[in-house]
């Protein structure tokens, strides 16, 4: 579904309007599919919503929640990770700080925050949480509640090699204009299931990630 963008040009994104329209528009209440077997997360694609109907009757729900951590410079960026490459799973990919719901975290915006400390050691001071995205169903059984958030520049990063090789900004008005959404299919157990890419210079963006800043665009720069 492609549409109007924020107003003017999508290059000239400009910060103030983008949190205007995600406090408007997100809140902190937690979506019940989270944790409820019954409840799977809808993809808006027929073939994926397929996929996780029969991954959510076969495997228990693992709830995850990430922050997609906008930094507010004139012309935002996404702070965005590169899992290490001896993971076993996701290994080399780019993603969001985040990871396991543990339950000792107070919520998934606690997880969001904890992880991306331990990740990366982006310090709370510099976060200011805006509000959860859609609830986003993993074909790996996961359940993911992301925490969008301004950051504050000026933080400096802490890299923990054991879980991320690196750590690397991209324009919010690259990944928020539809031109750069690529969407791509593969077959799972004989069902067509697509997927969303959006490469930037020599970081491959696909998969979860690229379908999780789909639904942030969606939901904040679409009328």
């Amino acid at each position: 579904m492609n549409g109007p963008m924020l107003k003017g040009d999508p290059a000239a994104i400009s910060s103030a309007e983008f949190f205007d329209r995600a406090r408007a528009r997100l809140r902190f209440d937690v979506p019940a599919g989270l944790s409820d077997p019954g409840l799977v997360p809808l993809s808006g694609d027929q073939g994926t919503d397929r996929m996780l109907q029969i991954i959510a009757r076969e495997q228990p729900i693992r709830p995850a929640a990430v922050l997609i951590p906008v930094v507010d410079h004139p012309q935002p960026t996404v702070l965005l990770t590169q899992r290490s490459a001896h993971l076993n799973d996701h290994a080399g990919q780019i993603s969001f700080p985040g990871g396991k719901i543990d339950a000792t975290d107070a919520s998934p915006l606690d997880t969001a925050l904890r992880e991306a400390e331990e990740e990366i050691g982006l310090s709370r001071e510099f976060v200011d949480p805006v509000g959860y995205l859609d609830l986003y169903g993993t074909s790996f059984g996961f359940r993911i509640l992301p925490t969008v958030a301004r950051v504050r520049p000026g933080f400096k990063l802490r890299i923990n090699q054991t879980e991320v090789d690196d750590a690397f900004e991209v324009p919010l008005a690259f990944l928020m204009n539809p031109a750069n959404h690529q969407l791509h299919s593969k077959e799972f157990r004989g069902i067509e299931r697509a997927y969303y890419a959006m490469p930037y210079e020599e970081r491959y963006i696909w998969g979860a990630t690229a379908g999780i800043l789909r639904v942030l665009y969606e939901r904040i720069c679409l009328p």
